[in-house]
């Protein structure tokens, strides 16, 4: 865990109170990103016993997946305007307060709660999902690609795990679907136990409030575009798996068990990067090769999919790493090509939004497409397509660019 913060500690003689300042922030940061992700994907495996529960259509049930998606969408432009006015650290702390109060609510009982604290637990995270860049930014400017990949295989792995613990807690422990995902309460909590100390400091993002004179909003450039559409492809192509897996691997003769297995398996793998991206990064002059190369096994894995079925376990992990990758990529593009966090935070809010509005249409409109075409090879195609156009919008995003710092606006 030192060689994350080194730099930061590196002046001569001991500085143990310094470092372990750092040690604490970063375990915070990390405990954050345990957040990030879990409390929806978690949802997933239960989904079946909340349908019966409440006598839920496909169509409403489908909505609890999409609340959490437009969610972000919705509050991402809000959250750097929020981190201005409160802070980073006591930002991110009311993140956390939302998230474990949507848990709660979500597990509360009725139907109103369900998808009232659904949306609740959306709002938060993507509070979470935007500052969290703009904190690397301020914190670990020398170590940003690391400490991206160390929390993105937090996040990632605590997905894993609430994915396959869930359904277990539910029925083997007669909790039902409200005790199992009420379970997840526990991330949050400790989330906010070791954030607390953070909370003395009140640093917004733009430092000692002496923020430079805003020319042109961060949309306007088009370096943030690029950022911004190779996220948002990335998002979309990435919940049409998470939403269609099982249906497409239903359609090439897997079993109900097989799919589930398979839909897991691909989560797992998407983390994985997390361990190996940070590393690499640091050694490479740019991103542009590894976001093509990361883009490609996307685009390998949707065609296996379409054309070779039989080898799914292959395609899926191929699909996982790739997407994993990417999304890592994108939160990492939010640090590097911006020239301070309170740049990055407006980059990351822009990109967000935009992405996680891309992936809440994306499971619908490919659903729409395959009851059109009556099968799956129209909609992967599309996915092809659409993963491809992200590997030219990688390579361009990668390079060695900054946006200029003149583009802070608030109104980013």
């Amino acid at each position: 865990m030192r060689h994350l913060f080194s730099s930061s500690s590196s002046q001569p003689g001991p500085v143990p109170a310094r470092d372990l300042a750092l040690v604490l922030l970063l375990i915070g940061i990390l405990l954050i990103a345990t957040n990030l992700r879990a409390p929806i994907t978690g949802l997933a495996p239960v989904l079946a016993l909340i349908q019966q529960a409440f006598d839920l259509s496909t169509a409403r049930a489908g909505l609890l997946t999409t609340l959490p998606l437009l969610a972000f969408a919705l509050v991402s432009p809000v959250a750097p305007a929020l981190a201005r006015r409160h802070g980073l650290e006591r930002t991110l702390f009311g993140a956390l307060v939302l998230i474990a109060g949507g848990v709660a609510l979500r597990s509360a009982g009725p139907a109103w709660s369900l998808f009232v604290g659904t949306a609740v637990i959306g709002a938060g995270i993507a509070v979470g999902n935007v500052l969290l860049p703009a904190l690397l930014k301020r914190d670990f400017p020398t170590r940003i690609a690391s400490v991206t990949g160390a929390y993105a295989l937090s996040m990632g792995v605590a997905a894993a795990i609430a994915s396959a613990s869930v359904y277990p807690l539910a029925s083997g422990l007669g909790l039902g679907w409200a005790g199992g995902l009420l379970a997840m309460l526990v991330l949050p909590l400790a989330a906010m136990l070791l954030w607390w100390p953070q909370l003395g400091k009140r640093a917004a993002v733009a430092q000692a409030g002496t923020a430079p004179a805003a020319t042109a909003p961060i949309w306007r450039h088009a370096l943030a575009w690029q950022v911004t559409l190779f996220m948002g492809l990335n998002s979309f192509v990435y919940y049409v798996m998470i939403g269609w897996l099982p249906a497409i691997l239903a359609s090439g003769g897997y079993s109900a068990a097989e799919a589930g297995s398979l839909h897991g398996w691909m989560q797992l793998a998407s983390a994985v990067p997390g361990l190996l991206l940070g590393p690499l990064i640091q050694r490479l002059p740019d991103q542009k090769w590894v976001a093509l190369a990361m883009s490609l096994l996307v685009a390998a894995g949707v065609l296996g999919l379409q054309w070779l079925p039989g080898l799914a376990a292959l395609w899926v992990s191929l699909f996982g790493f790739g997407a994993g990758a990417c999304i890592i990529l994108a939160l990492m593009f939010m640090g590097l090509r911006t020239a301070d966090p309170r740049q990055a935070a407006a980059l990351s809010g822009m990109a967000q939004c935009v992405g996680y509005l891309l992936a809440a249409f994306g499971p619908p409109l490919v659903g729409a497409l395959r009851d059109t075409s009556q099968g799956w090879t129209l909609p992967l195609s599309v996915c092809l397509v659409l993963s491809l156009a992200m590997a030219v919008l990688g390579m361009l995003a990668g390079r060695k660019r900054c946006i200029p710092s003149a583009a802070v606006s608030v109104r980013a």
